[in-house]
């Protein structure tokens, strides 16, 4: 049977339980959802410094080709014949500073940071990654800001 509204209009709309309910749950739902988001987008952005460490391992390769031992440079020095490995400080987009930390005529260590100021800064122990060999043999690494190297097989950080 239905109910008849003498007088008074059906009420309608939503009250405001109702309002803060749903905005309680949007609230529930973004604070699980924006930190897995940008734990991808980090995740992903890795492979911005492991294309940046591919071509310096190239470049060194093509340098040892030629010569007796690794260099240490990353950029051209006049002094060099022909000048050094020509590669940029900082990765493709921008995420990661490149750098050569040691070289020798066994090997040699190279490490990409994370650039302050991006979202890979945030990226706990994945901010700093280093791709080390040494006679012939080639180790992964990654660290946060100023630990240690985790070249172990269960470093998550390089995909493998």
């Amino acid at each position: 049977m239905r109910k008849i509204y003498r007088g008074r209009r059906r009420p309608g709309g939503f009250t405001l339980i109702e309002l803060m309910a749903v905005i309680a749950v949007i609230g529930v739902l973004a604070m699980i959802a924006i930190p897995s988001f940008m734990e991808a987008v980090r995740k992903g952005r890795r492979s911005d410094a492991f294309t940046a460490l591919s071509a310096v391992q190239q470049a060194q390769e093509r340098w040892r080709g030629n010569r007796s031992s690794y260099t240490d440079s990353l950029t051209p020095r006049p002094s060099d014949d022909p000048p050094g490995l020509g590669l940029p400080a900082t990765s493709a987009n921008g995420y990661y500073a490149i750098t050569i930390d040691a070289a020798d005529a066994a090997g040699y260590t190279a490490t990409a940071a994370a650039v302050a100021g991006t979202t890979q800064a945030a990226d706990g122990n994945c901010r700093r990654l280093r791709v080390r060999v040494t006679g012939g043999n080639i180790a992964y690494g990654s660290s946060d800001g100023a630990g240690d190297f985790d070249e172990s097989g269960s470093n998550r950080c390089w995909a493998r």
